[in-house]
């Protein structure tokens, strides 16, 4: 089993985090600190992967945007989903591998709930009845991963939606409290934890604030 620190990162900014990622996996590579995951629930912004920047893609007008440099497209985030940062040196080195697993992570812990999750073998992620509920997009250097996947539990109504995320069509995505489920961050957090020593085969070490580092 493979020791894990997190770090609660409340509601920081994309920014903020998309640089301490930056830092976390350089400092991973050279085995300066264990593998870390980061929990996240940002203000919202839409981000903009190498993908959507070859195909010109650029968030709706009255959203705030910013370039990463994650494969994909348009990615909608804030209140009322789930961010998570996995910085881990997976021994997969398969990167369709490292993406199911996370996929099936989710899937077990929206279970917990009653949530039947279902992966689309065309695409990454996990969905429900029909509309895309988390996603998944990471970065790799020397098997380190960067960015991470997100869970919509209660986003602001018609938001999500207004985004074409992963080049899918308006209204495609969505949250799980619009079909009348009722999670927490704290409780999907809680429930990825529970599963992860199964599904990931990683345990909670540390538990570290972000204001505190």
């Amino acid at each position: 089993m493979i020791d894990i620190d997190i770090i609660q990162a409340n509601n920081s900014s994309h920014q903020e985090i998309d640089s301490l990622m930056i830092e976390l996996q350089e400092k991973r590579i050279n085995n300066e600190i264990i593998d870390t995951l980061i929990f996240v629930e940002h203000p919202e912004i839409v981000t903009v992967g190498r993908r959507g920047l070859l195909d010109g893609l650029t968030a709706p007008k009255d959203f705030p945007s910013s370039q990463v440099d994650r494969g994909g497209g348009l990615t909608w985030h804030g209140p009322g989903q789930l961010v998570g940062y996995p910085i881990f040196q997976w021994k997969e080195e398969s990167v369709r591998k490292i993406i199911t697993t996370i996929e099936e992570w989710i899937i077990q812990s929206l279970s917990v709930f009653g949530v039947t999750g279902v992966r689309d073998q065309s695409m990454q992620g996990v969905w429900f009845e029909g509309h895309k509920v988390a996603s998944i997009g990471l970065a790799f250097s020397k098997w380190v991963s960067r960015h991470g996947f997100d869970i919509n539990l209660d986003t602001p109504e018609g938001r999500i939606e207004s985004v074409e995320g992963c080049g899918l069509p308006l209204g495609k995505h969505t949250s799980l409290a619009k079909f009348g489920y009722n999670i927490s961050i704290k409780d999907m957090q809680d429930a990825l934890l529970s599963k992860m020593p199964e599904m990931l085969a990683r345990k909670v070490k540390e538990v570290i604030n972000l204001e505190t580092l």
